[in-house]
């Protein structure tokens, strides 16, 4: 069950550093990203490593507390974007050792930017 655990430390990790090879290597082909405050959801990986390659800002994650078991797992962690800091939680889908679905929940619902409607659908 640790190996999860693993993979979503590796997960944050890799975006932190920005290593987009090894941080798409975790995820399934078919990944679905789901940001509920704002309403967007991206399908598939090359959209979704599109969506952290152009996101803006100087950003920056640091894991808190990361729990994984089998076929879910959850990280609270701690986000950094220009001045700006807070705390965010992502949940995530399992199956045959890659991500197969990301929840992320930030402090407080916004408008989806604009930009970036290539990438995601409204829901």
């Amino acid at each position: 069950m640790s190996g999860n655990r693993a993979l979503v430390e590796r997960f944050i990790a890799s975006l932190e550093a920005r290593d987009w090879d090894n941080w798409a290597a975790l995820l399934h082909p078919a990944v679905v990203y789901e940001i509920p405050q704002s309403r967007e959801r991206i399908r598939g990986r090359d959209r979704y490593l599109r969506f952290n390659q152009e996101y803006p800002g100087d950003w920056h994650l640091r894991p808190k507390v990361v729990i994984a078991d089998e076929q879910h797992g959850v990280a609270w962690f701690e986000w950094h974007l220009d001045d700006r800091m807070d705390d965010g939680m992502a949940f995530f889908t399992f199956a045959d050792g890659l991500i197969t679905q990301v929840t992320d929940f930030w402090p407080e619902p916004y408008e989806p930017p604009p930009g970036r409607e290539h990438l995601t659908e409204p829901w």
